[in-house]
């Protein structure tokens, strides 16, 4: 039987920025749960060359963004202290939308023996949205913290997480999850 591990994704000064206050202790709160059960923790951050150079014009999202954001010196791209990796804890830097650009994502889980993805960050439409697809595709169980995710636009965070998401994953609470890891135990 495979493994479990958190992907705690986007969670940087730039993308909580756009946030709720209440939404940074949710992912807080994810990422105490899975270190307090044991599970594994990937941070993913969107990093992007200097210059943009990995970005192409035609690009809707990447192509637009000021070419000293999200790179390596960017305060902004910096994950928040409050969820920062601790030691042995896996980052991984993305150059698009989906947690797999531009990385060794997949090896890194096929390596850890790693097959059930549960996901949280910023946001919904976003990292959470691409990165259940492309898991559902690679034959990856998926669950989706719902109360650990969000988006600037409340609404598509509801409708994704009610109507879409449902079809490739499961969708829970980190209480929710949080309780069947200490029932499993």
């Amino acid at each position: 039987m495979s493994r479990t591990a958190l992907l705690l994704m986007d969670l940087q000064g730039n993308h909580l920025a756009h946030m709720p206050d209440d939404y940074l202790p949710r992912a807080v709160h994810a990422l105490d749960t899975a270190r307090a059960a044991g599970i594994p923790v990937i941070h993913v951050a969107l990093q992007l060359r200097h210059g943009h150079t990995d970005a192409h014009p035609r690009n809707k999202i990447f192509g637009a963004l000021p070419s000293h954001l999200f790179t390596a010196d960017d305060p902004g791209a910096a994950i928040h202290p409050d969820v920062a990796p601790a030691d042995g804890e896996i980052v991984v830097h993305k150059n698009r939308v989906s947690a797999f650009a531009g990385n060794n994502l997949q090896q890194i889980l096929a390596a850890q023996d790693i097959g059930h993805l549960v996901l949280a960050g910023i946001s919904t439409a976003g990292v959470v949205l691409s990165t259940a697809l492309q898991a559902a595709d690679l034959d990856h169980q998926v669950t989706v913290l719902s109360d650990a995710c969000a988006d600037p636009r409340p609404a598509l965070h509801d409708t994704l997480i009610d109507d879409v998401l449902p079809r490739r994953a499961e969708i829970t609470t980190v209480d929710a999850w949080g309780h069947t890891l200490t029932s499993a135990a």
